[in-house]
């Protein structure tokens, strides 16, 4: 089942079945048969680490959401809650527990996820339940392995709690989760980092590591360095739109917890003599790991190059299925059987990801999408950046989404280091008479994250900083790429190109450039316990793990595979964020109100 998890540098199933025996630990204290009822939000993350066959193996007869009223009748003798600590679940699970039989007594248990929250304890005795729980546990779910090299928090407003609310509770389970992964796979010795938000997590790790000074485990250090990354150091990259076949399904279609869902007309699988069959309305629901090796080997392509390599799998296929009129044998024949399964799973994969690229096709051919592109390029590029954009105005008087128009505009701020007044003013005014002035909550967010800001008397950094870590290559290669420009046509993301000077030459060729960006840049060594200092062999690449702390887009994830994989790179990346983001999901995280938000 998680297959895609050994297959990397670093074996990231170690984590999740750590996670599975403290699930299993906490279902057992519970004895008897049991029903869950999950805070919505939790049951994708929870999907990533265990299956509904093992809650079965452990009594879970039942499976209910958590929402208002009475809980529907099983007959079970433990009801156990799984939630976050928030205020406003504690009183859906005050009315469930207040509306019970009391017939039919039954034990009550609540599991926290990550961590416990008094102030939900306390909204619990307030409402007169407190008394009514056998057991009230944590479960510290901090970091997800969703694939071979890649890590989540799931924490899905971490970016506005630090940058807009002050509220640094992601940061320090970002350093409880760090702290996990040196327990499972040794200290980690270098540690570099950029932004407020690193200085903060890194100083946490620190001191729980002299906190936990004598129980050090004695494990071969796996990662040589960790680098953390502020996303408001790089707050770019997320508003452009991600040009990978992966980023383009996340933009499009949004992608959660590993899985997608995709019109269903075009996966109806229509025999012959069924012309008139209706079409299937629920939504087809797909997973996207490294497990499927055709996604394995396309989700990080340029979709200009996705078409091509889609054709040249389906002639292999085609090959494949050929060859059965070559086995004569019975030898042959059964070798051919024995390869059956595999083949059959290799035509179904093709053509799913053949329907995708088509309803992505659609998209990207449109005038629409181009004229948007444009847009942002010039943007990137410097043009036209200090005026106000003839394009945003026709978006704005065509009533466009206004998330579109929020990320073009942001955009313009950010390469432009700011607006200035009359231009901001006059977007403003545009956005509130047309899309409704409760959206001056949202503004005034953007701005307070530095995302849509007047200019200042400073002068515009972002054409030095393009210049010298060379963001913008002209002539990117989108079908063998030798830059990881090639993820955006042309801008390579400023997150991923800290990391590659990190790695080569260093920081120190760049201070100048560092100084220019958010936040301050530190370096820490840990002391590992002697004798377990790293023998590299020759030619042995270093692992990096690369922490974004406020999200992480597809396209940067597929930009440090590509560093990865290069022939000279000497360094492995593993990829860890507070969640996975792309610049809907990442400015609607910043809207007040955003489910009125859309017109």
């Amino acid at each position: 089942m998680a297959s895609h998890l050994f297959c990397g540098r670093v074996n990231l199933n170690i984590l999740r079945e750590a996670a599975r025996k403290d699930l299993r630990e906490f279902l057992d204290k519970c004895s008897g048969s049991k029903a869950i009822v999950w805070d919505e939000y939790l049951t994708g993350p929870f999907g990533l680490i265990a299956q509904y066959s093992l809650l079965k193996e452990h009594e879970v007869e039942k499976m209910f959401t958590l929402k208002g009223g009475r809980i529907p009748s099983a007959s079970v003798k433990n009801i156990v809650f799984f939630v976050r600590p928030r205020l406003e679940l504690m009183d859906i699970i005050a009315e469930n527990v207040a509306s019970e039989d009391k017939l039919q007594p039954r034990d009550f248990h609540i599991l926290f996820v990550p961590r416990r929250g008094l102030l939900c304890e306390q909204r619990l005795k307030e409402k007169g339940v407190l008394n009514s729980f056998t057991n009230i546990d944590e479960y510290i779910l901090d970091l997800i392995p969703y694939d071979g090299d890649l890590l989540s928090m799931e924490s899905e407003s971490s970016f506005r709690e630090c940058y807009l609310e002050n509220d640094q509770t992601s940061l320090y389970h970002a350093a409880k989760g760090l702290m996990t992964l040196q327990a499972l796979y040794g200290t980690i010795p270098q540690i570099f980092g950029k932004g407020e938000c690193a200085r903060h997590v890194a100083n946490m790790m620190l001191r729980m590591k002299r906190e936990f000074a004598g129980s050090q485990t004695q494990i071969l250090p796996v990662f040589d360095t960790l680098l953390l990354l502020d996303r408001n150091v790089d707050l770019l990259t997320p508003l452009a739109t991600q040009l990978t076949y992966e980023g383009l399904i996340d933009e499009i279609f949004g992608i959660t917890n590993g899985y997608v869902k995709l019109p269903p007309e075009k996966f109806a699988q229509k025999k012959q003599g069924e012309g008139g069959k209706e079409l299937p309305t629920e939504p087809k629901k797909l997973q996207l790991n490294s497990a499927e090796e055709l996604y394995a080997e396309i989700r990080d392509k340029n979709f200009n190059a996705v078409g091509a390599a889609l054709s040249k799998k389906a002639k292999i296929i085609s090959a494949a299925f050929e060859e059965r009129h070559n086995a004569k044998t019975v030898g042959e024949i059964k070798q051919f059987v024995s390869q059956l399964p595999h083949m059959q799973a290799a035509r179904s994969s093709l053509a799913n990801h053949t329907s995708i690229a088509e309803l992505i096709k659609d998209i990207t051919t449109s005038e629409d999408f181009f004229d948007s592109l444009t847009v942002e390029q010039e943007f990137m590029t410097g043009v036209d950046t200090d005026k106000v954009s003839t394009y945003i105005e026709d978006c704005i008087a065509q009533k466009d989404p206004l998330i579109k128009i929020l990320r073009l505009v942001c955009m313009q701020s950010v390469c432009n280091n700011g607006l200035k007044q009359k231009v901001l003013d006059y977007y403003k005014k545009e956005i509130l008479q047309t899309y409704g002035y409760k959206h001056i909550l949202t503004l005034k967010n953007l701005e307070k994250v530095g995302l849509l800001k007047p200019q200042s008397t400073m002068r515009n950094n972002y054409p030095t900083i393009r210049k010298t870590l060379k963001l913008w290559m002209e002539d990117a290669n989108e079908q063998n790429p030798n830059d990881i420009s090639y993820v955006y046509s042309g801008y390579a993301p400023l997150s991923v190109r800290l990391t590659q000077v990190l790695a080569r030459p260093g920081w120190r060729s760049i201070e100048e450039v560092l100084k220019m960006l958010p936040g301050p840049h530190f370096e820490e060594r840990q002391q590992v316990p002697t004798g377990l200092h790293k023998k590299r062999q020759p030619g042995e690449n270093r692992t990096t793990l690369v922490f974004f702390l406020g999200g992480v887009t597809y396209a940067e994830i597929a930009a440090l595979r590509f560093l990865s994989n290069m022939e000279d790179s000497g360094t492995e990346y593993i990829i860890a964020a507070t969640k996975l983001i792309n610049g809907t999901s990442w400015i609607k995280s910043l809207m007040d109100s955003p489910e009125e938000n859309l017109p």
